[in-house]
């Protein structure tokens, strides 16, 4: 599976289907790629409603006939857009075009559906967590032993999520083999250091800093 970071918490995994999470494409300074520029999705996988996540996923499931999959109340509003939705709630799991995502706890506020949620995506042997927008949870303990994902991909900016030092706990919680940080330095007002996440790290997980538009392989 290769998955990039489009930048912000958007990625693009690509296997034996092509599965966007959190495309906020359009008004993202930092994005790698322009919603317009997206041909081929299958799946569209959103965390939450804010703007920064939902992003264009609406847009790229219109145009490509990719499924929409979130929670039941933002399934609900796509589907009134005409979107193929799959609707569901935390701690359940789909399939869709035989790809498993299944929603698993995030704390982070919410409009529709009153909550945020992470995220995990197997497909074609690899599991893929995405821990959308959510602060320190005893949850990634559980996550951990229950999903065993093989890459996290963890939000660090301080403001709306983890700090560094809270998110290099999450690696210890979820016992992930390799590691990403996310959402960070998109705006001002959320500037972190994944440096600093990496030495806090240590020895516990390979940590990867990309670029966004950087890609790598599991």
């Amino acid at each position: 599976m290769n998955i990039t970071w489009l930048g912000h918490a958007a990625l693009r995994l690509e296997g034996s289907r092509t599965v966007f999470i959190d495309p906020f494409l359009s008004g993202n300074p930092k994005a790698s790629l322009r919603a317009q520029d997206i041909t081929r999705a299958d799946v569209v996988v959103v965390s939450h409603d804010h703007g920064d996540h939902l992003g264009d996923s609406f847009a790229i499931c219109q145009k490509t006939g990719a499924t929409l999959v979130a929670l039941h109340e933002i399934a609900l509003a796509a589907a009134e857009k005409k979107v193929k939705s799959e609707g569901m709630g935390i701690g359940g799991t789909v399939n869709v075009s035989g790809v498993d995502i299944s929603l698993v706890p995030a704390f982070h506020s919410a409009g529709l559906g009153g909550t945020a949620a992470g995220i995990i995506v197997a497909m074609d042997g690899k599991t893929v967590y995405h821990a959308g927008d959510t602060g320190l949870t005893l949850e990634m303990q559980l996550i951990g032993e229950m999903y065993r994902p093989d890459i996290a991909f963890l939000p660090i900016d301080g403001r709306y999520n983890m700090t560094p030092r809270l998110a290099a706990k999450a690696v210890e919680l979820l016992r992930v083999p390799r590691v990403v940080p996310i959402h960070y330095d998109t705006f001002a007002q959320i500037h972190s250091s994944p440096q600093e996440f990496v030495n806090l790290v240590g020895s516990r997980s390979v940590v990867t800093i990309l670029q966004p538009g950087g890609s790598l392989e599991i």
